[in-house]
């Protein structure tokens, strides 16, 4: 059981991380930018649920697997680089045919997508490690269950702030929907961008 002045502690602690901006925030960006404001909001929940994994992950023990093997983190590091340029060239491959009325994203494919972003970036579970284990409280008792609720916290409050983002891109796109091509090579270069950084990134 958490105590309630630690959570009362770790909201705005995770708020301010939430307001932050980031890899996390730019996608969500991107994806409103080229799929609408709905498809927006799932890839923030996408982004979200991710989060969650690799909280649990992290709370299980696997960060500090990953960290004694090197290899296991390159290894879903580019397989995140390459999701990530997959997307950026399927944006320019189907940005003439994308308009106000016809965005170029589902849904729940924009769920999956922010799903896999966030879990092929190895770097957050060991975030996760740095900032969660400041609030937890052995004596509480469930350490997993501590890093799963600060996790949630963490979640709802990026699907909100991402979302949020991702929905006003998405209305900026619909407004310049006779100018998609140009749409489509900005939320491109945005998933460049993001590759690029997760392919430089460090271990500490």
């Amino acid at each position: 059981m958490v105590d309630p002045l630690t959570l009362l502690a770790f909201v705005p602690a995770a708020l301010v991380l939430n307001l932050t901006p980031g890899p996390d925030m730019m996608f969500c960006l991107g994806q409103g930018l080229r799929s609408g404001p709905r498809a927006a909001v799932m890839a923030s929940a996408g982004v979200a649920a991710g989060g969650l994994v690799h909280v649990t992950l992290a709370g299980l023990g696997l960060g500090a697997l990953i960290a004694a093997h090197p290899w296991a983190f390159d290894v879903i590091r580019w397989i995140g680089v390459a999701y990530l340029l997959y997307l950026a060239a399927q944006v320019l491959r189907t940005a003439p045919q994308q308009s106000a009325t016809g965005p170029g994203l589902s849904v729940w494919r924009a769920f999956g997508t922010g799903f896999i972003v966030n879990l092929t970036n190895p770097k957050v579970i060991f975030f996760v490690l740095a900032f969660i284990p400041q609030f937890v409280v052995p004596e509480a008792g469930n350490i997993l269950g501590q890093f799963i609720l600060f996790g949630v916290v963490i979640g709802i409050g990026g699907l909100v702030v991402n979302g949020g983002v991702g929905a006003f891109a998405g209305q900026l796109g619909r407004g310049f929907g006779a100018h998609s091509r140009k749409l489509g090579w900005v939320s491109s270069g945005i998933f460049v961008v993001l590759a690029a950084r997760l392919a430089v990134l460090e271990r500490t």
